[in-house]
């Protein structure tokens, strides 16, 4: 790395080991009950929230039939404090963007995965507020009429999509608030497409396939980080081949035990949601694996219920190392990947495929 990267990365971790102070200086708003959504500017940023990230993944086949999956999340944290709002310099930091991008080689039983950290300056890094335009450098997400346009990668590993809305957007948790504790403020504004028809191309190890699948997006903003006591998160997306789809999250507490306020939604066919409350839903780890890289052991195997909809689930990856060491952006280290679902539902054999998201494992997330 030379001196200018070098000087650069250093930079934004200063930038970065602030947000908790900025947080609790009362500079961001709070994400409370009663917001009021408005599309397209709720796809665009939203720089008066602290924490903000778009995020994709999905599970793609090319024309030969072979699996892969994706992950591409654009994270924008805010840091704007003494400088002002209205400071009209094209230097000032007021937000730091941050990407992940992953792809995941079934078959060929390989996990790629990259990073980055940028800021606004002269137009490295930044997300438009009317719409959905998110970059850094030449990664992006862009809305284009009723399809997003994804790009991320160089020319060894790289991912082109567009995706369509299968389904109407769903707004998760209830009141327009996802909560993710009990004290005011501990929560997000969370909604999304929990079934895009996704089509295009990867570059797999210097190699180009044409590529379809099933994509799900998530876009969330707020100013909470986790609270005392909570170490991390299980999050599960799963699309089902009856046409239904299940979001799952599960905070973990110290003590291992599922926190209270965790939740969940069931989208119906028809695109209808019904919300679901920590005591609707049971996660059960069956099987876990130890991270060569990082240390970490992650429950990679479970059993899912939602006694309501008579559904049971067994869950399994489709590749045990799906593990991100973000050491040069987040600095989180968290398994995404691309995961198997199969089992009953009211009676009926069904499977489905999804995602999988483990955070707080190799050390716990507080203050991240």
């Amino acid at each position: 790395m030379n001196k200018y990267r070098l000087g650069y990365a250093l930079f934004c971790w200063i930038m970065l080991f602030q947000f908790q102070a900025f947080a609790e200086s009362g500079r961001f708003e709070k994400a409370r009950t009663g917001y009021t959504y408005n599309f397209p500017r709720d796809h665009g940023s939203h720089p008066d929230f602290l924490i903000e990230w778009w995020y994709f993944t999905g599970n793609l086949t090319a024309k030969n039939g072979a699996p892969y999956g994706y992950e591409l999340t654009f994270f924008r944290r805010g840091i704007e404090n003494t400088q002002g709002k209205n400071n009209p310099s094209k230097w000032t930091v007021r937000d730091i963007y941050l990407a992940h991008f992953a792809v995941t080689d079934i078959g060929n039983k390989t996990f790629y995965y990259d990073e980055k950290i940028s800021r606004e300056g002269i137009g490295k890094a930044g997300a438009l507020t009317d719409k959905m335009e998110v970059w850094i450098d030449r990664w992006s997400a862009v809305q284009n009429g009723e399809t997003m346009l994804l790009s991320a990668g160089d020319k060894s590993w790289k991912l082109d999509l567009t995706l369509t809305p299968l389904k109407p957007l769903v707004i998760q948790g209830e009141g327009g608030i996802s909560k993710k504790g009990e004290v005011d403020g501990a929560a997000s504004h969370y909604y999304s497409f929990t079934r895009l028809q996704s089509k295009g191309t990867l570059i797999v190890n210097g190699e180009e396939v044409s590529v379809s699948g099933l994509s799900w997006m998530d876009h969330e903003f707020g100013s909470a980080l986790l609270g005392d006591g909570q170490v991390g998160w299980d999050w599960f997306s799963i699309q089902l081949d009856d046409g239904s789809e299940y979001m799952f999250y599960q905070i973990r507490e110290k003590d291992g035990q599922k926190d209270p306020i965790s939740s969940g939604s069931i989208i119906f066919p028809d695109g209808t949601k019904q919300h679901l409350k920590a005591k609707d839903f049971t996660l059960t780890p069956q099987a876990f694996w130890k991270s060569p890289k990082s240390g970490a052991t992650y429950p990679l195997e479970w059993t899912l219920s939602v006694p309501s909809e008579r559904l049971r689930l067994s869950a399994k990856p489709a590749l045990k190392d799906q593990e991100l060491v973000t050491n040069k952006s987040t600095r989180v280290v968290y398994w995404e990947g691309a995961s198997l679902f199969k089992g009953e539902k009211d009676g009926q054999a069904i499977q489905g495929k999804g995602y999988i998201e483990l955070t707080g494992y190799a050390r716990a997330l507080q203050g991240k």
